[in-house]
């Protein structure tokens, strides 16, 4: 049998009856649809979408970049286990797409792009929009989706769309292959109607699979584990896609070898386990980075080991120092000339603990990271004290009030910006999803409409989006999203009048905070005088939002609790103390490369450079 609907309406009906399951638990894989119409969709999605409106949720979005970055916060939320789909208009509407691509890439996180394209049968050429490229015919803007995306397809026929679609979700649900999956839809095509055959839209459940390691692998894993004297685990974001947390605490209990994290892995452990020593690399605590620099096996679980957690090939610097990695990708496991335990995160720490069995490592070695963890966290609150209520808070302040105020049921999201660093190093998660750093991409902008995409996913938590000055400026739109649709998420906005994080980089690598601040510029190029008159609070309550302004830590306090409990969407106003003389956040505990001017006249850049150049001889290549 067959049933007659045009290639949108099919394509809006089959995503319908798509789920994925993993462990007994099933969801629907397209749990919502994004949009924004333009000549490209509106005729084909946009139709299909109001034909299937009873069955298919539909969000209006004010950004095609913020909307896929709702979608990648309501993936990651769910598991994994259920994504948005996203459609565009075809010209800017889609390359607008391109950023959010390449975040959920890079952070494996599942989402359906559903660009609109030109025409597939060029009645006329060019329409409007179109990029023409001389050597080319079928070539469009679209195709700048190709290398951040995870699958990529152009439908310029109607029965293209079966294997194809068929493959979207085969990528969508492929636990290291997931990322962005792009169909490109010509205009024309996805208006065509065609005779499908009824099994196309059959029910169909992808299984997430759970590999478990090679069983010689898995014995020399465990060979490598007894051997070592100062043993560290480094929990990545792969243990939380997993749902591998309770894996890690057992392991963690099972052995006493201690548990740093990277932004991706923070909270797999809460900041009370006895094994959890914080944040690992540049923006670390003391405790985890010392831990590195002694650690004479390092195994990583689900992460990438990427230039923030090694501190640039400096961090690990015991002279014999080995690397034992589990990960689901092969890519990732052989990283860092590791011993690779290629393996599902939960189904690897199981198989591996019972390996291990009775290992321990020495009681000595637990003493000092327990010590060493103890005077972190008196230096974290010294941080969040706040000696006097009635003064302008410093960042750490303000993260120390809303520290006091949340409990496990609170999601924080942040992702750009000096804040990734506070959070890293100070923030005490309470749960195994309470921390929400996108710093696979970091990509300002991310904080709010990400903020959307995780309340829709877990309606009855409270989401924060924390989020700078300079990130509110980039993508400030999903305010209006949040209203329209009544979904209650908070918006901590704090104000520093510039880019406060690279405004300090600047500093460091002899750049002189050129261009780093929101000052009035004088001639000579440089940011002097008073802030510039912008009120972004004003700018938030204009979206639609409510407003509360708070002016010193005593106001943040009671702000701050009067938005928990607000059941529409409200932003928090605070301006910060940002006086050289205010006492913020520890500096960075290890390195990070940013290559500095090799030749220069002025005294700043100089100096960093003998710095950078002292940094650099201690790099490693760990073969």
């Amino acid at each position: 049998m067959t049933t007659r609907l045009t290639v949108a309406q099919a394509l809006v009906r089959f995503l319908t009856a798509q789920h994925a399951e993993r462990d007994g638990e099933r969801r629907r894989l397209i749990g919502a649809t994004w949009g924004i119409f333009g000549h490209g969709n509106v005729a084909g999605i946009g139709q299909a979408l109001v034909e299937y409106a009873g069955v298919m949720p539909y969000h209006q979005g004010r950004n095609e970049q913020s909307m896929v970055h709702a979608a990648v916060g309501y993936a990651r939320q769910c598991g994994r286990l259920s994504a948005h789909a996203v459609t565009t208009s075809i010209g800017p509407g889609a390359t607008n797409l391109v950023t959010g691509a390449a975040l959920a890439t890079v952070n494996h996180l599942p989402v359906l792009l559903l660009p609109g394209d030109v025409f597939a049968t060029r009645p006329a050429d060019p329409v409007l929009q179109q990029l023409e490229v001389p050597y080319a015919g079928d070539v469009s803007v679209n195709d700048t989706l190709r290398p951040v995306s995870r699958y990529f397809d152009r439908i310029t026929r109607p029965e293209q769309l079966i294997p194809s679609a068929l493959a979207a979700m085969r990528v969508l649900t492929d636990p290291v292959e997931t990322g962005a999956v792009t169909l490109a839809l010509p205009q024309d095509v996805q208006a065509e109607a065609y005779d499908w055959p009824e099994e196309f839209f059959a029910e169909r459940v992808w299984t997430v699979r759970r590999p478990g390691p090679d069983p010689a692998e898995l014995a020399r894993a465990a060979a490598a584990v007894r051997a070592a004297r100062r043993p560290l685990l480094v929990a990545g974001g792969g243990v939380r896609h997993s749902r591998a947390e309770a894996a890690l605490a057992a392991f963690a209990e099972a052995t006493g070898i201690p548990v740093a994290a990277t932004q991706a892995g923070k909270g797999a452990l809460r900041y009370d386990h006895p094994r959890d020593v914080g944040g690992i690399g540049h923006t670390g605590t003391a405790t985890a980075d010392e831990l590195a620099r002694t650690a004479d096996l390092v195994i990583g679980v689900g992460t990438r080991f990427t230039d923030f957690t090694t501190a640039s090939g400096t961090l690990f610097q015991h002279p014999d120092v080995r690397f034992l990695h589990l990960n689901i990708a092969p890519h990732d496991a052989h990283k860092l000339a590791a011993l690779p335990l290629v393996a599902d995160a939960r189904t690897g720490l199981e198989e591996l603990s019972e390996a291990l069995a009775p290992y321990k490592a020495d009681g000595a070695y637990t003493d000092e990271y327990t010590a060493a963890k103890e005077r972190w966290e008196r230096r974290v609150d010294a941080c969040f004290a706040s000696p006097d209520p009635d003064a302008r808070p410093t960042q750490p302040q303000v993260l120390g009030a809303l520290d006091a105020l949340v409990d496990a049921s609170d999601i924080v999201i942040n992702a750009a910006g000096s804040l990734p660093g506070d959070l890293h190093k100070l923030w005490r998660a309470r749960s195994r999803d309470q921390y929400h750093l996108e710093y696979g991409y970091s990509c300002m902008g991310y904080e709010i409409p990400a903020a959307l995409g995780v309340k829709l996913a877990a309606p009855e938590r409270e989401v924060w989006a924390l989020v700078g000055d300079g990130t509110y400026l980039m993508m400030p739109t999903e305010i209006v999203t949040a209203v329209q649709e009544g979904v209650a998420i908070k918006v901590l906005l704090v104000q520093n009048h510039g880019y406060a994080s690279i405004g300090g980089l600047s500093a460091a690598v002899g750049g002189e905070r050129f261009g780093t601040a929101y000052r009035f510029r004088t001639e000579e190029g440089t940011y002097t005088g008073a802030p510039l008159p912008v009120d972004l609070a004003a700018n938030a309550a204009s979206l639609g939002m409510r407003v509360l302004r708070a002016g010193s830590v005593r106001e943040l306090r009671a702000a701050l609790a009067e938005a928990r409990a607000a059941d529409t969407p409200t932003c928090v106003y605070v301006e910060t103390e940002t006086s050289d003389t205010v006492s913020g956040a520890p500096e960075a505990q290890a390195w990070w490369d940013v290559p500095v001017a090799a030749s220069a006249t002025r005294t700043p850049a100089v100096t960093a450079r003998e710095q950078y150049e002292r940094h650099v001889s201690t790099r490693r290549r760990h073969l």
